[in-house]
């Protein structure tokens, strides 16, 4: 999942980012709300974090601008400000959630996986295609009854699949969801990646759910017919 960081104290923003990509999370930062409503404006980003008092555009007149444009990423909402007016205005202004700092790093992991929740179809928070069992809390991976052992990039990859079953996804969308912008791609990093997949997940089992879409990319399917073969 790609997430944007709009916060221009530097040190948390490091310690946020740093925090987020331990889970998976593929991380943009902007240190003010111009350069975060720009980047927010741009690219296609499953969450978005923002500050509300930031330099040249607070969060507030980002999140209302990003609204407007109908820009609906769930987007939660930082702030030093606590009354109950202030965070009427922040959700208000169209954010999904709101944190007052200094909060703890696992209950903003935790609001976001919420926020994440809302858009899948199953509110549970496991993710389910047919065997296969992926909860987004704890990265725990099990198919068939068995548990799989994932790096953080593999488990980060299968979510998005797993977030988006039966859909094609292209090697570009992969890209623009799994890494940020800082990360140098190599041309097939894509595939290497979704090797490592097959063999943990489909290699071993009967039933393949990796099917491979010649000239355009991957799907994750809830039950396959034969192999599939990159």
């Amino acid at each position: 999942m790609r997430v944007l960081l709009v916060e221009d104290n530097r040190r948390l923003s490091e310690a946020l980012k740093m925090s987020l990509t331990e889970e998976g999370y593929a991380v943009d930062v902007a240190y003010d709300g111009q350069a975060g409503q720009e980047l927010a404006e741009f690219t296609q980003y499953d969450a978005i974090i923002l500050d509300l008092m930031l330099p040249i555009k607070d969060g507030l007149a980002v999140c209302r601008e990003l609204r407007r444009q109908r820009i609906n990423t769930p987007l939660i909402m930082l702030t030093a400000r606590d009354t109950v007016d202030d965070r009427i205005r922040g959700l208000d202004s169209g954010a999904d959630d709101y944190l007052v700092k200094p909060f703890a790093v696992s209950e903003l992991l935790a609001r976001l996986r919420a926020l994440l929740r809302r858009e899948a179809p199953h509110k549970s928070g496991l993710l389910e295609i047919g065997d296969l069992v992926v909860d987004p809390a704890t990265h725990f991976v099990q198919r068939a009854g068995q548990d799989i052992k994932l790096t953080t990039k593999e488990y980060t990859l299968l979510e998005y699949f797993a977030r988006n079953p039966n859909q094609l996804i292209t090697r570009e969308m992969i890209e623009d969801h799994i890494w940020s912008y800082d990360f140098e791609s190599t041309s097939n990093v894509v595939d290497v990646y979704v090797r490592r997949l097959r063999r943990k997940l489909d290699d071993p089992f009967e039933v393949k759910l990796f099917e491979t879409i010649r000239g355009a990319g991957y799907r994750l399917r809830n039950s396959a017919k034969g192999d599939s073969h990159l």
